[in-house]
């Protein structure tokens, strides 16, 4: 059994980490105990020589958003499919971007995860010639830009690469 989670008052929020590829079955758990909750899924379509399937996945993988109450918090430890519970702490704005993500998933539009760049955000190339070369979002408002650093000279080298081969550190 996991983590426990805090003491609570009222209903509240938490972001479900679940075990991989145990989103669907946390979530369908999380119905039959009555607790209101979201999995967003988007359609995926993998082709099997000239068979094509579509079929439905979470947008974030191992994450369920769940309302939980306190009188039935210890429920969702059954089955062992949760690692860890985190509040929201700020429900209003929560609600609000799970709303939009509501909408995007409902839309029909395609949908993939962006790491959010900000800027100062350290980075590391995956792929290409720059492989491996660390440095920091230089302006995601100027997208595409990487500093790296040269720091005995007190300089830096704005570096223009797609977003996509850019992994955020921690």
């Amino acid at each position: 059994m996991g983590q426990h989670l805090p003491d609570f008052a009222e209903p509240r929020w938490f972001v479900c980490h679940t075990k991989p590829r145990c989103e669907k079955k946390f979530a369908a758990l999380l119905g039959r105990e009555g607790f209101d909750h979201y999995v967003p899924l988007i359609e995926s379509v993998r082709r099997y020589g000239a068979e094509r399937k579509v079929f439905t996945k979470p947008l974030f993988a191992g994450y369920v958003f769940a309302q939980i109450t306190p009188e039935k918090k210890t429920r969702i430890y059954q089955q062992d499919l949760l690692v860890r519970a985190l509040l929201v702490e700020n429900e209003p704005l929560f609600l609000r971007q799970l709303a939009d993500v509501k909408a995007v998933c409902a839309s029909g539009f395609e949908a993939a995860l962006h790491p959010l760049m900000r800027k100062g955000t350290r980075v590391r190339v995956s792929g290409g010639p720059l492989h491996g070369l660390e440095g920091y979002v230089d302006d995601p408002a100027n997208p595409q830009g990487i500093v790296v650093s040269v720091d005995v000279l007190q300089q830096g080298l704005l570096v223009r690469l797609p977003l996509e081969s850019l992994q955020p550190l921690p």
